[in-house]
């Protein structure tokens, strides 16, 4: 698990960049809001988190409980899914709009941009 990065990863690179392109500006893993959102739109108080499918057990396709250490698997991520609660409730409590992205919304070609464009449709932005 050494080797699995926790930021910069391909999703969230790749929403950062169809962000970027619309227009939008924005911080990288504000240490001041809980959670350290990876993507901080200051201007809209919003924070995106870019969860990946396993490690916060999505209920997608691509999600999979894993046959082998299984209790410690599902105490990992049940305890990843609690602490996402948590930081979600206390981003909002802080006044900040919280946007989950899950990494299966990024798979393929223009989905990202997809995804960055909704975002700016939530924020009552058109392009």
């Amino acid at each position: 698990m050494q080797a699995i990065k926790g930021k910069n990863t391909k999703p969230e690179v790749a929403l950062r960049k169809a962000l970027f392109a619309q227009g939008l500006r924005y911080r990288l893993h504000d240490k001041k809001l809980p959670g350290r959102p990876d993507i901080v739109l200051p201007r809209f108080k919003t924070a995106i988190y870019v969860h990946g499918c396993f490690f916060h057990g999505h209920n997608c396709p691509t999600f999979r409980w894993p046959k082998t250490r299984e209790a410690f698997w599902r105490t990992k991520i049940e305890g990843n899914q609690s602490r996402d609660e948590k930081q979600l409730a206390a981003v909002t409590a802080a006044g900040w709009k919280p946007v989950v992205v899950w990494e299966c919304e990024l798979r393929g070609k223009g989905k990202a941009e997809r995804a960055a464009h909704a975002i700016s449709k939530r924020l009552g932005r058109e392009l």
